[in-house]
Order: structure tokens, then sequence, then C-alpha cells
């Protein structure tokens, strides 16, 4: 097999950036909707927590165990919070990088007619970005190059 059996096109590597990016917006939807979902919660304990208090404030239940109740329900209010912040801030790392994938397959697309150019621009690109933490089923160009660079022999 000669290396140009093995080379990969400029307009293939440009699919691959348009692939990682529609697989990293793809991520960027669940956690929408993973967010969503605990925000939900949030409001509907919130709801449930002013109707206490507007229950208590009319006299009914002991003070005590409503304190203590709604103290560990404010504990849990924010530790969900807490986590869908994290959420939120996992998005907007996915997404940001998802656009810049698109940015690099426009890039390559319009200004790159080598395939070894623009494999060197992917495999820099997704090591500045950190790229494979983003990806935890998939490899991507920059572990393959690493992996053939590593163990030539296997």
């Amino acid at each position: 097999m000669s290396e140009d059996d093995t080379a990969l096109s400029v307009g293939e590597l440009v699919e691959y950036c348009q692939t990682q990016a529609r697989l990293l917006w793809g991520r960027v939807e669940t956690l929408d909707e993973e967010t969503d979902e605990i925000l939900t919660e949030i409001d509907d304990d919130i709801a449930d927590v002013r109707t206490r208090l507007d229950e208590h404030s009319a006299g009914s239940g002991s003070a005590t165990d409503d304190t203590d109740e709604l103290e560990a329900l404010e504990s849990e209010l924010e530790e969900r919070q807490a986590v869908a912040e994290a959420k939120q801030a996992r998005r907007t790392a996915f997404q940001e990088l998802a656009s810049a994938y698109l940015e690099l397959a426009e890039d390559l697309d319009a200004s790159v007619d080598d395939g070894e150019e623009a494999l060197t621009s992917i495999v820099h690109f997704e090591h500045e970005h950190d790229a494979p933490a983003y990806f935890e089923d998939r490899q991507t160009i920059l572990e393959a190059a690493s992996d053939s660079t590593s163990t030539p022999n296997e």
C-alpha cells in the first residue's frame, strides 16, 4: 500500500471537522434538555416552598419542623442549581468547540489544497482546544496521530 492510498483529502478532512461539530451540537442539545429538566424541578420545588411558607404564615404546622424541612430543601435546591450551572458551562464549552470546528472546516475548504497540511492543521487545532476531552466514545485525529507516532511497530 503506498502513502497515496492512505492519505486523506482536504474534502475528507473538512467532512471530519463538520462531523465533529455535528456530534458536539448533539451534545449541546442533550445538555440543554438535561438542564431544562433540572430547572423545571427547581421551579416546582420553589413553588412547593412558597405554598408551605404561605401555609406556615397562616398558622398551620410546627415552626421547628417546617424550618428544618425548608432548610434541607434549600440545601438540595442549591445543589441542583450548582449542577444546572455546571451543565450550562459544559454546554457553552461544547458549543464553542463545535463553532470552532466549523470555522476550521471553512478555512480548510477555502484555503488549503494539500491533505497533509489540512491534517497538520487539525492536529494542532485539536491539541490547542483539548478536543479529545470532548469525545469519550470517539477517537480524534489528534489521538490517532499520537497513537501512530508512539507505537509505530503495532
